[in-house]
């Protein structure tokens, strides 16, 4: 079975950012008025570093999201 779950999902008034782990891929989900984008990654990190040449993410989505994905990694990490 291929079991997809949210690792991260940021909201802002300019779009919306996720973060989904499945078996041996991330999937790097972002979205806004009038623009998508869908991609893979091999890891976490890659999907991260990716979103930094997303058309249309502009510099607040892009910092709130990486704040949110430190934050969920930290709280992961704790448990």
């Amino acid at each position: 079975m291929n079991i997809i779950r949210h690792f991260s999902d940021t909201r802002t008034p300019e779009g919306r950012v996720r973060f989904l782990l499945a078996p041996n891929r991330v999937q790097l989900v972002a979205e806004g008025k009038g623009w998508q984008h869908q991609s893979n990654h091999q890891s976490l990190e890659e999907a991260a570093n990716f979103l930094a040449v997303v058309p249309h993410i502009t510099p607040c989505p892009y910092e709130q999201t990486l704040s949110d994905l430190e934050r969920r990694m930290a709280f992961n990490g704790a448990s």
